[in-house]
């Protein structure tokens, strides 16, 4: 059946339960996967068996400056199009009144070089908060694709195959934290992969590898030698956004406010 026609009859209602309806990952979803190595150089030239490791992305808000230097990366590595993104930043201004202001243009493209004007009451705080994929280990977007094209790599990646993606877009509407979009001329689902191609070859994510504050961090909760390991060990408060919807992120965030979490 051909993606206009599934589509269509997902809509009209033929296929009984659709949102409910998963395939296994066949073999379209396994090609993403065979060129992964038995071993392969990892993060620190140190050797990785990336189907041991269990990856944690750690965004420390206290050391983002807004720049914008993250979102450029990623949008050069995937040729991300014009008004969507793959990761992006937002801007949050807090007045006396406690009002939360927040605004992302461009997805913070352009970095935050200018205040804003169109607040009335005095400004009492700013922060940069970026955004990016959760890789939940409980995935919602998982969970309802009628077709198997989300899916959750052995190494706890979760990746979508272009190939079977239907653009139904049930994805998008089931993941809390809205990081996915349709692309404009392949009408298949894209969001961030953490650079899996990347991370497999033993390489950091791009919008890690650019970041110059050290805002974004990136490694294994199982290496005790990983930066990542060592603050999730060690002092200070880390957490995840929106708990309570039991999707259990690999995304932490560090000095997060009640304003955001």
């Amino acid at each position: 059946m051909n993606r206009r026609s599934f589509v269509k009859k997902v809509l009209n209602g033929s296929i009984a339960g659709s949102l409910y309806l998963v395939w296994p990952m066949g073999s379209g979803s396994l090609e993403i996967l065979e060129q992964i190595p038995e071993q392969i150089p990892g993060i620190r030239d140190k050797e990785y068996d990336i189907l041991n490791q269990e990856f944690a992305f750690i965004v420390d808000i206290t050391r983002c400056i807004g720049c914008g230097s993250c979102c450029v990366a990623d949008k050069r590595e995937y040729n991300v199009p014009d008004g969507n993104f793959r990761t992006w930043v937002e801007r949050y201004v807090k007045g006396f009144s406690d009002k939360i202001y927040v605004d992302s243009p461009n997805g913070g493209l352009q970095g935050y070089q200018h205040p804003r004007t169109d607040i009335e009451e005095k400004i009492r705080d700013t922060f940069f908060v970026p955004k990016l994929c959760n890789m939940c280990k409980e995935a919602p977007c998982v969970q309802v694709c009628p077709v198997g094209a989300t899916f959750t790599s052995p190494d706890g990646f979760v990746l979508v195959d272009e190939k079977r993606c239907v653009g139904c877009a049930y994805c998008i509407q089931a993941c809390p934290y809205s990081v996915r979009f349709i692309h404009p001329d392949k009408k298949t689902v894209e969001k961030c992969t953490w650079c899996y191609q990347r991370v497999r070859k033993g390489l950091l994510p791009a919008c890690v590898e650019v970041c110059p504050t050290g805002a974004r961090k990136f490694g294994s909760m199982k290496d005790e030698t990983s930066e990542v390991y060592k603050i999730l060990k060690g002092p200070g408060v880390l957490t995840v956004l929106k708990k309570e919807m039991g999707t259990f992120p690999a995304l932490y965030y560090k000095g997060a406010r009640r304003e955001v979490i």
